[in-house]
């Protein structure tokens, strides 16, 4: 029987032929592979922002996000204003008016009164009460920012008891209200004035009763009035009735009482806004002295 020759491999001095050479092995990190690994990296993410874009935009022409868009459903209203809000609303809008006037016989100084405004336009026209500023020789206006300005008469209508100011001079940021439509019986409103002097009180209270008539000596009735109860008193009077969304709805013209005292028994009268603008008929009915 033949032997087998058994030799272990790779013992030095082994006679045998060479083994076949090994193939390199391929070395990953070298210039033409990084710069392959590189853009393969970019395609892919460029494939993901694709997709993602289309997905958010549905796919369409309609390029604008899916969260900028209009909503269909209406966004909620404001709700009602506390009396604190609409005071603090509406204070930069209101002006005390003090005004003399002719030199009283008895005296033989000049009369003095005090009234109320609403600025209601950027040149800082004022509403106020016509019989606020009748007669007088000079007129100023002080506005909440401390300053105040010589004023004058730019516009007068007896029968509404309605004038408008024109300030020489403006405070340096110019307030207008928001000038507001019709109130309801039970309504919310609020007064701003100077009642006997005591500068930019607040009161609040309700709408008593539409469409009332006021009798006057002169120049005759005021009909379409707005009775409500919110406490006002002489000073009050030019200044504004304010709605529960912070609008001006009338001018506090007048209070009634029986006796000749001239005191707020709970029963005040304002001009609608609508009329103090345009004007309005008169009629008959309880006379009320004038604040």
């Amino acid at each position: 029987m033949d032997s087998l020759e058994v030799r272990p491999l790779g013992v030095p001095g082994d006679r045998d032929p060479a083994p076949a050479p090994e193939e390199p092995k391929r070395r990953w990190n070298t210039p033409v592979v990084r710069r392959r690994v590189f853009l393969a990296v970019v395609a892919v993410w460029a494939v993901v922002i694709t997709a993602v874009v289309l997905f958010r935009g549905g796919g369409g022409n309609d390029k604008t996000p899916a969260a900028l868009r209009p909503s269909a459903s209406p966004s909620a209203s404001a709700g009602p204003f506390t009396a604190k809000q609409i005071y603090q609303t509406l204070l930069p809008s209101t002006v005390l008016i003090q005004t003399t006037g002719p030199v009283s016989p008895g005296t033989g100084m000049a009369e003095s009164a005090t009234g109320s405004g609403t600025i209601i336009n950027a040149n800082g026209l004022i509403l106020t009460a016509a019989h606020v500023v009748e007669g007088a020789r000079s007129i100023k206006v002080s506005y909440t920012d401390g300053t105040s300005s010589p004023a004058r008469v730019a516009s007068s209508n007896a029968q509404q008891d309605i004038a408008t100011l024109q300030p020489d001079t403006l405070p340096m940021t110019v307030v207008p209200a928001v000038l507001g439509g019709g109130v309801e019986v039970g309504d919310d409103v609020v007064a701003i004035g100077n009642p006997l002097g005591l500068a930019m009180s607040t009161t609040a209270g309700v709408v008593s009763g539409l469409d009332r008539t006021m009798n006057r000596d002169k120049p005759g009735p005021m009909t379409g009035l707005i009775q409500f109860d919110a406490a006002v008193n002489p000073g009050s009077s030019g200044g504004p009735l304010i709605n529960d969304r912070a609008e001006v709805v009338g001018v506090v013209v007048a209070l009634a009482n029986p006796t000749d005292a001239g005191t707020f028994i709970g029963i005040g009268f304002a001009v609608p806004i609508g009329a103090a603008l345009a004007g309005g008929p008169g009629g008959n009915g309880p006379a009320a002295p004038p604040l």
